[in-house]
């Protein structure tokens, strides 16, 4: 089975509105499209690093993608990696293992519960977070 490549912004977005599944590396976006194919996106920010380091992350995830979806990806879906601070440097083997696994999550329909507008980081850290303000109040 071939798997096309997302190019348009508007489809990243529409994925971006699907199954959500986190991993330490990445995070996988899955959502049914209206065709009979499979597609794939990558997304990596200027967070991770600079050129160099996102061109190699998103090379190492479009060789994983085309290893894994074809046997494990969801029929007529779009999946959409988004790169995470140090997934270039993880091992490709662990990878790919947490993708399957993502991917069987995301068969189940057991994605991860959507983040809140504006919150960043941990959600354990955010909880435990002093309150913000002034601290000589």
């Amino acid at each position: 089975m071939t798997v096309d490549t997302i190019r348009k912004r508007a489809d990243f977005l529409a994925a971006n509105r699907g199954l959500r599944v986190a991993r330490p590396g990445f995070v996988l976006l899955a959502r049914g499209n209206s065709g009979e194919t499979m597609r794939m996106g990558i997304t990596v920010t200027k967070k991770i690093g600079n050129a160099v380091v996102r061109n190699r992350m998103k090379r190492r995830f479009r060789a994983l993608l085309r290893e894994v979806l074809p046997e494990h990806g969801l029929p007529a879906h779009d999946h959409v990696l988004i790169g995470r601070e140090g997934g270039v440097e993880r091992d490709f083997a662990l990878l790919r293992e947490e993708l399957i696994a993502a991917l069987c999550r995301a068969r189940a329909g057991k994605g991860d519960p959507p983040r809140r507008a504006g919150q960043r980081g941990h959600p354990q850290r955010l909880a435990n977070a002093p309150p913000a303000g002034n601290a000589n109040a």
